[in-house]
């Protein structure tokens, strides 16, 4: 009787994972948020064009490294930055590129979630294009490594830009002489899938963001911040704790892009889901090996909430996000893979109290710091000299907006819970 149970329960959660794959696949299963008004496609102005790699405080050997595969062309960037901001690549031609990645929102959207076509809500929020060419993988769940493996699935993706295929986004594009011409002139041939988005991968990596008030800062201008910012630099690699995934490694600090491009989990969404039950189900479009599939599950259902696990399939990256590099951070929120959060005080508060201490697969380094106001407020000051001067205006506003809200609204203060002793944590549920 209880092997005849035992099967009954496994056929159910194996037709429950076909189902669920099937849905995905077709699309039909969209657990976000009702459709909302989408957004006009926002322009390309000069905070879009390419960016000069002799900024202070950059890279330059990696830079160089990351351009040796690629030759990065006037022209082959040019025709990528056209196509970043080009509706037509959509199936209605209502959303680009940039839609989700505006250059003058630090190319994100300033929403919690992103919206796609037909006003369809995702369940992930759209990190930055800045500096991602630094980035070991790409979206928060690091499903794929390359720039252009990641221009490529938003296009075919149902709530995002909803093409059956890349293949008909080219048809499209092809259509147009000034893009027939164009991809002759870079890739001596007519457009395809692959030159398509060589050329909005070729784009993107021109998009360095450094020469903050804290990159002259380390190269030696030691009046470039305030006393709270240094203050809060010295907490964010010792009591605050920042460093376990914010550094090279515990004992050296990172001065270029703030992350140990690692996954972790920070105890945010899982309360909120059930993601035993929805493991399970993954297991089975993990197993089926399609990407297009796994790329829709992350943004069109609850299954976003299992993070890294939706890659690897290991039950220690269950809910486990990808570290975000910390520049613009400022004028980048609402933060976390969801878009949780609105304030950077909201983001301290939230590791101030060790939340998540309830979440069987917690990452070990998260526990209460016991952070004064003082203390956080010079954190939040240091993570404010991290904005680069083309958006030195952008952050002033931000920061005036984000400081007067937390004064009325910290959702997630818990100074009681910040100053105590870490509770035990509960063990993961058997299979």
């Amino acid at each position: 009787m209880r092997r005849y149970i035992r099967s009954l329960l496994f056929a159910s959660t194996l037709l429950t994972a076909i189902l669920v794959v099937m849905a995905v696949g077709t699309g039909t299963l969209t657990l976000g948020s009702a459709a909302l008004k989408p957004p006009s496609i926002p322009q390309a102005g000069p905070l879009a064009q390419p960016r000069s790699p002799k900024q202070v405080g950059a890279p330059t050997d990696a830079t160089r490294s990351l351009f040796s595969n690629d030759t990065q062309t006037p022209e082959k960037i040019a025709l990528g930055q056209k196509l970043f901001f080009d509706g037509r690549l959509s199936a209605n031609g209502t959303v680009a590129c940039s839609t989700c990645h505006d250059p003058a929102r630090a190319f994100t959207d300033g929403r919690s979630t992103s919206i796609g076509i037909q006003g369809r809500v995702g369940q992930r929020n759209a990190p930055t294009i800045l500096n991602a060419l630094y980035n070991k993988t790409q979206f928060w769940d690091g499903r794929v490594k390359t720039l252009e493996e990641q221009a490529a699935l938003p296009i075919v993706n149902p709530v995002e830009m909803g093409q059956p295929s890349l293949n008909a986004a080219v048809v499209r594009i092809a259509a147009i002489e000034e893009y027939q011409l164009a991809f002759r002139r870079v890739f001596a041939r007519p457009p395809t899938g692959p030159d398509l988005v060589r050329a909005i991968a070729s784009y993107e990596r021109t998009q360095l963001s450094f020469d903050s008030p804290f990159d002259h800062f380390i190269a030696g201008d030691r009046n470039a911040i305030d006393d709270a910012a240094k203050r809060g630099w010295e907490i964010f690699n010792l009591r605050g704790r920042c460093n376990k995934c914010h550094a090279l490694t515990e004992a050296k600090r990172d001065v270029t892009n703030f992350t140990d491009n690692d996954f972790h989990n920070i105890g945010i969404g899982i309360i909120r889901h059930n993601v035993v039950a929805l493991a399970r189900q993954a297991v089975q479009l993990i197993n089926s090996g399609d990407a297009a599939a796994i790329d829709r599950a992350a943004i069109q259902t609850d299954m976003s909430a299992l993070g890294r696990f939706l890659i690897t399939k290991k039950e220690p990256d269950t809910a486990a996000f990808k570290t975000p590099n910390l520049r613009n951070v400022l004028v980048t929120g609402p933060y976390f893979h969801d878009g949780s959060q609105e304030t950077l005080w909201d983001v301290s508060d939230h590791y101030n109290k060790g939340d998540g201490l309830q979440n069987p697969y917690l990452d070990v380094d998260i526990q209460p710091l016991a952070l004064t106001e003082g203390d956080i407020d010079d954190l939040v000051a240091f993570l404010a000299s991290l904005t680069s001067a083309d958006y030195k205006e952008l952050g002033v506003r931000e920061l005036a907006r984000q400081r007067e809200l937390s004064r009325t609204n910290r959702p997630q203060r818990d100074t009681a819970r910040a100053f105590g002793p870490k509770p035990p944590q509960p063990k993961p549920p058997r299979p």
